[in-house]
């Protein structure tokens, strides 16, 4: 039998429940950068429309971005969290293919 005076090891010994404060330590998460790379066969509409769709980009802010990547090669559509990123490049490719366009996306960490 048990002794009734001594609790038992599964209950919560009462008032000798030890805390600690500390700050909380957050940090930011690392952001990456989603660029499209120009090619000679993508259409301009198609990447001013893409970057409309996938990134809310107004009409002017998208043609802007897209003559920037047709003149340099490439050029960042948006820097976002890895998952973000990921997803949204993936959107792009997605869509490239279904229009039979070869634009290319990718993302890389944003130093």
């Amino acid at each position: 039998m048990s002794d009734p005076k001594r609790p038992k090891t599964d209950e919560p010994k009462r008032g000798r429940e030890l805390v600690l404060e500390r700050d909380p330590r957050t940090q930011k998460p690392r952001m990456y950068r989603v660029i499209l790379h120009n090619d000679d066969y993508t259409t301009m509409e198609f990447v001013t429309w893409v970057l409309q769709v996938v990134f809310q980009m107004s009409d002017q802010q998208a043609t802007h971005l897209m003559l920037a990547i047709h003149h340099q090669g490439h050029g960042v559509a948006g820097v976002y969290t890895r998952d973000i990123a990921e997803t949204k490049a993936a959107q792009v490719v997605s869509l490239a293919e279904e229009h039979g366009m070869p634009l290319q996306c990718t993302t890389e960490p944003d130093d």
